[in-house]
């Protein structure tokens, strides 16, 4: 990569936040082999949830994929957070798997799913394209807007 993780973050104007530490009875990310796999993040800002609510309903398309760049962030922490700090061991980013709190209706999940997958290929660059899954669920932990998890090759 010409620029690290790192640079790409600050010429963005983003800092990651702190790794979120587990609500329940789970660990933050598990790695196996040359597989690191992050617990789902939900879109945590200054230590709370900053969207949440239901897709199609009490929460607009551009606040779902504001809710879906917090979790990419808290990924990107977690990652860090595994990697003992070392971004230079990401050799690409697998897949995320994009649960979206949604109205019966709402039929934009992919959508939403954009915020991250754009912000993740911005951030980590041709390492960062990924295959994806976006899913619509009835309700997610906190009333979260959205969850995401992710998997990765590392070095």
């Amino acid at each position: 990569m010409t620029l690290s993780i790192e640079s790409r973050l600050a010429a963005k104007g983003l800092t990651l936040p702190p790794a979120a530490t587990p609500a329940a009875n789970y660990v933050s990310y598990v790695t196996y082999g040359n597989i690191l796999q992050t617990s789902g993040q939900l879109p945590m800002a200054d230590g709370k949830i900053a969207v949440t609510g239901k897709l199609g309903s009490t929460v607009s398309l551009e606040q779902g994929l504001e809710a879906a760049r917090h979790c990419a962030l808290n990924i990107l922490a977690q990652t860090q957070a595994a990697l003992g700090g070392d971004f230079g061991r990401v050799k690409r980013l697998l897949k995320i798997t994009v649960f979206v709190a949604s109205d019966p209706a709402f039929t934009d999940q992919h959508k939403v799913a954009n915020g991250a997958s754009d912000l993740l290929v911005e951030i980590l660059g041709d390492a960062g394209k990924h295959s994806r899954s976006a899913v619509g669920v009835s309700a997610l932990p906190m009333d979260a807007a959205v969850e995401i998890e992710a998997v990765f090759e590392i070095a």
